[in-house]
């Protein structure tokens, strides 16, 4: 489907059948958008949204560890989590959604990483200096994004802050991204790329369902990007002429923990996420005892769960053996984005207790609005 569902008028619009003829019916971009259906009586957990939002590129940029690619799609509503979660609605002056996925290009890992952004128009600034906020969406999985305004057609440059990375790095990642830089991407900005994409309805008995989109393969818009100046026309690539681009961003999924390396616990769910734990010997990780490697996914996707808080606590024979203790954040070129722990002395028997503290102080798009909030305490053997 077409934009239709989107726009105020739908009826007319519709029945001339072409989405870009908004400037010859007498509108604009800043009074087309709406939120686009919200499904009834939905679940305290990962359920499928009324439908599926289009996306498209502006270009990739690439400067020593980092590497970013600019999205774009309809302005749409999310959630903002910060103790009580905020619903967004779409203002009617929002010209697009902007994201910004950030990876490394050494391991296609994507990070979590400090994001700002400041917008350029004829070499000033428009809107100032943005903070673009860490989103999970079903097709973008983990990335940043916002609504954003912009005051006519015409080519822009988004100079993107990224870095430092606050979490805990390990194996390949220790020592490296300790430092921010600022890469740039030059775009055009055309109302007809917004109003020319497509919104694709989930069938009505499948609404609120329990599942997930599908994860979008961002090879799939890469052509469109070129257009617009991506990597690989080295256009708006902060890098010599002779860089052939990052290629495209990895998506946001975790590896199967049942290719990590360690003696793999089991998985509980909680709050419908699925909590993964495993112990590892490794040498680069453990003096003489033991690390707990503890994974935070989205279930159907396995789509990585940052920024929150988890702490474990160790039984043996019915006593407490380890107190509650945190689990750090870390990012690791074997156990991926993970939280983790070095524990002396587990014997065979032992239980771990793992409690998630703080939920993931992410926003959130239709379809995980309501889960990963109230978490349970998970159990594994030894």
């Amino acid at each position: 489907m077409n934009r239709r569902g989107f726009l105020h008028g739908t009826a007319v619009v519709g029945s001339i059948g072409v989405a870009g003829c908004l400037d010859r019916l007498g509108f604009d971009e800043q009074s087309a958008w709406s939120n686009p259906p919200l499904v009834e009586n939905r679940p305290d957990a990962v359920y499928l949204p009324a439908g599926s939002e289009e996306m498209n590129t502006y270009g990739q940029a690439i400067d020593g560890e980092y590497a970013v690619e600019l999205s774009y799609t309809f302005p749409h509503r999310f959630w903002l989590v910060a103790g009580d979660t905020e619903q967004v609605d779409v203002d009617v002056d929002d010209s697009m959604h902007l994201m910004i996925t950030a990876w490394d290009v050494e391991t296609d890992t994507v990070l979590p990483v400090n994001v700002g952004l400041e917008l350029l128009h004829d070499g000033n600034s428009v809107g100032g200096r943005l903070s673009p906020w860490p989103m999970l969406s079903q097709r973008m999985g983990f990335h940043y994004g916002d609504n954003i305004q912009l005051p006519e057609e015409g080519e822009y440059t988004a100079r993107i802050r990224i870095g430092p990375l606050e979490t805990e790095r390990s194996g390949t990642f220790e020592h490296r991204f300790e430092s921010a830089t600022t890469l740039e991407i030059d775009f055009e900005f055309e109302r007809s790329d917004i109003h020319n994409l497509e919104y694709e309805e989930v069938n009505d008995d499948r609404r609120g369902s329990r599942d997930a989109l599908s994860l979008m393969d961002h090879s799939e818009h890469g052509d469109h990007g070129t257009e617009h100046g991506d990597a690989h026309d080295h256009g708006g690539i902060n890098s010599p002429d002779s860089f052939n681009g990052p290629g495209y961003p990895p998506t946001s999924s975790g590896q199967p923990v049942e290719e990590l390396p360690g003696k793999l616990l089991g998985t509980e769910q909680s709050a419908d996420a699925e909590i993964s734990a495993l112990v590892s010997e490794k040498d680069r990780v453990t003096d003489d005892g033991s690390y707990l490697v503890v994974c935070k996914r989205t279930p159907y996707n396995d789509v990585i769960l940052p920024l929150a808080r988890l702490s474990v606590t160790v039984e043996r024979a019915g006593s407490v053996v380890l107190e509650p203790e945190s689990l750090t954040e870390t990012l690791d070129h074997e156990f991926g984005h993970h939280y983790g722990l070095e524990v002396d002395n587990l014997e065979s028997g032992d239980e771990i207790t793992v409690s998630v503290d703080a939920p993931p102080q992410v926003s959130r798009h239709d379809g995980y609005e309501t889960a990963f909030f109230e978490f349970e305490d998970v159990t594994y053997i030894v």
